[in-house]
């Protein structure tokens, strides 16, 4: 345990490595390397499914004779989960992926389709450019269009963001706050415009006014020669007790009369 943590070893001075004995490994060593499968695969020995992502212990080696502009290919060595039946598949730095050697079937990725589809149509305008020439001109003509349209709206793109380049942010945020001000002033002008629509008569007509006690005063009067005469007015009964109360709100003078005591003898009979 004292060893584990130590650092610096003792190198004698006698040492000499040329005397060491070198160790020769095979050319074509396998390495044992965990791996994650990079796509889905079925085996066909059992038809299990494996998905993408399945981890593997798996062994590396390299393809001896098979490079790729001086890039190396590898192969790796894999069992299936289901049936431990050995696959094999190598890189493919050509199309940036994998191949499936043996052991094992590719699932279907749609990607690839979009990709076989393009190469397809790729070798099909070469096929047709290669006998007519008057084709292979049309075809420039068109590639030339399309990039003109595309250079159009790369332009288009560029002026619209030089222009919101120009707008500083604290000027937009104001910009904002003025117009949600002004729009909140004047749902208050709607809303009182409403309010006196309803609780305001026009000018011509009669505004009925609430009196209040504090603008109420009483006072006894006297009654005039004509009242006299006719105490009670179109059939109400007269009273010498008549008192009026006027209000500086409104200005009118209502006069009220009191009521006579009623005779509980005659109403016993």
């Amino acid at each position: 345990m004292g060893e584990r943590k130590v650092l610096n070893k003792y190198i004698p001075p006698d040492f000499d490595p040329s005397k060491l004995p070198r160790v020769q490994k095979p050319r074509n060593d396998q390495i044992k390397v965990r791996m994650m499968l990079p796509m889905s695969i079925r085996c066909k020995t059992c038809g299990n499914y494996i998905y993408k992502g399945t981890k593997f212990n798996s062994r590396k080696e390299n393809v001896m004779g098979e490079t790729y502009l001086g890039i190396q290919i590898f192969r790796f060595y894999f069992k299936c989960t289901t049936c431990s039946s050995e696959i094999t598949m190598k890189t493919d730095p050509q199309n940036s992926d994998y191949v499936v050697e043996s052991g094992a079937t590719r699932n279907f990725e749609p990607w690839r389709e979009d990709d076989d589809l393009v190469e397809t149509k790729k070798r099909k305008r070469e096929a047709e450019e290669m006998g007519d020439a008057m084709k292979g001109l049309e075809n420039k003509a068109l590639d030339s269009k399309r990039e003109m349209e595309i250079d159009a709206g790369l332009s288009e793109m560029k002026s619209m963001k030089s222009r919101r380049e120009g707008v500083s942010f604290d000027a937009m945020l104001g910009a904002l706050k003025s117009r949600e001000e002004e729009k909140k002033k004047l749902e208050e002008e709607e809303d009182e415009a409403l309010i006196k629509s309803i609780f305001c008569k026009p000018k011509n007509e009669d505004c009925v006014k609430k009196i209040h006690e504090d603008d109420v005063k009483w006072q006894h009067v006297s009654l005039t020669k004509k009242e006299k005469e006719n105490p009670g007015g179109k059939g109400v009964p007269g009273d010498a007790n008549k008192f009026v109360f006027k209000s500086s709100t409104v200005g009118s003078r209502i006069s009220v009369v009191k009521k006579p005591a009623c005779d509980h003898s005659n109403s016993k009979k």
